[in-house]
């Protein structure tokens, strides 16, 4: 059955990764033909090789073209049979609201046709020992919501990464823009430090308000 590995991503010289400080095409294709038959990859950002000048919005373009190329060598069948970042999924600042647009425009001038999305994580928990990149109710925030918007119109995707208390905001979200392509990213965002209860049943019950707001959320098949 061909497999698609729909995210992953490459970087160099990083060192909050070590051991994993480098993972290239060669890495990648060690990983990919060690026995399953994965035909293609999504790349999605991770800050990784932003332009070091320039505009501070229009630096993650940087990273889709890097990746750019990477996608260029893996077509040339040089490191097998996978086509490596087939699709990328880039960074932009929806903060910016309106103004996202020029850096939507950049990041697909840099990967004509590959490039396909953005992911804007939005962690956020009042706990000290979780990691916040971003502020309370953020996916509710109006120029948030603007730049989502843009995104919308622009025919790209939106994936994000948040924790699984925030996830009834995705689904207001979802209401809030139903033309809006969402893709959430690892699983809603399971935690266990802090103060979450170490027990998975205890951390996600079934059911609740929350659960009947994803019911009524629009869903793509």
């Amino acid at each position: 059955m061909p497999i698609c590995d729909a995210h992953h991503h490459f970087w160099d010289f990083r060192s909050q990764s070590i051991p994993y400080q480098r993972y290239l095409l060669h890495e990648l294709a060690a990983d990919v033909n060690s026995g399953h038959n994965v035909r293609s990859t999504v790349f999605l950002e991770a800050r990784s090789m932003y332009r070091a000048e320039g505009p501070e919005e229009m630096r993650p373009v940087g990273e889709v073209e890097f990746v750019q190329g990477l996608a260029a060598a893996s077509a040339s069948g040089l490191y097998g049979p996978c086509r490596a970042a087939a699709a990328i999924v880039g960074h932009a600042n929806l903060n910016l609201g309106e103004r996202v647009a020029p850096v939507l425009e950049a990041l697909q001038a840099a990967s004509p046709s590959r490039f396909r999305g953005i992911r804007h994580g939005v962690t956020w928990d009042p706990h000290p020992g979780v990691q916040s990149r971003e502020t309370e109710r953020k996916l509710a925030d109006k120029n948030f919501r603007a730049g989502a918007r843009v995104v919308a119109r622009m025919g790209l995707s939106l994936d994000t990464f948040l924790y699984f208390p925030q996830l009834p905001e995705v689904a207001d979200l979802a209401r809030a823009i139903p033309e809006l392509t969402i893709i959430l990213n690892h699983i809603g965002g399971l935690i266990r430090v802090g103060l979450m209860p170490t027990g998975t049943t205890r951390c996600c019950p079934p059911g609740g308000a929350a659960s009947r707001r994803w019911q009524h959320a629009p869903m793509s098949p």
